[in-house]
């Protein structure tokens, strides 16, 4: 059994002058400074929280933009290629065109060339038989009428036999 003395009383009035002193002057403080800790890392974890947030917004109009970029890239490079096929189409329609039109040109060329040649050759032909002629007469006639005598004759011979061309 506990005696009840002097000191036993004394140590209970010391223990509750104490409580009440660290109650007055301490434990206010102590659960003041608890409360303001508690606060300042609730409002530290609400901050990170709404940076977290603001970064994975952050992060998602990144994506956003990273993917519209991505298209508008995709976008611009069909574009070229477009044009490029486009271009290439128009170089090579304009190459046959002209390709087309240098042989048209050529061939135009060639029938006036060939019709000169045979022309030339006719009047060759024709002052040939006429000197000929001349010889095995031995006498010359009208050149004018010689001439046309001769050039009629070669006008009707057939066109095969003298190169495909009358």
């Amino acid at each position: 059994m506990v005696e009840l003395n002097a000191t036993l009383i004394a140590q209970i009035i010391n223990f509750l002058l104490l409580a009440y002193i660290l109650k007055k002057f301490v434990f206010g403080k102590v659960l003041q400074a608890m409360s303001d800790r508690q606060a300042r890392i609730a409002g530290s974890i609400e901050s990170a929280d709404r940076e977290r947030a603001a970064a994975e917004e952050l992060k998602r109009e990144y994506q956003e933009q990273l993917a519209q970029a991505r298209t508008q890239a995709q976008t611009i490079v069909e574009k070229a290629t477009k044009l490029a096929e486009q271009a290439k189409d128009d170089i090579i329609k304009e190459a046959r065109a002209e390709h087309a039109r240098l042989m048209k040109e050529a061939q135009e060329e060639i029938a006036r060339e060939r019709e000169r040649a045979v022309a030339e050759l006719r009047n060759e032909v024709v002052s040939l038989s006429i000197a000929a002629a001349g010889k095995i007469i031995g006498q010359n006639l009208d050149a004018n009428a010689n001439a046309k005598l001769v050039s009629d004759f070669i006008n009707n011979l057939d066109g095969q036999k003298i190169g495909g061309v009358q």
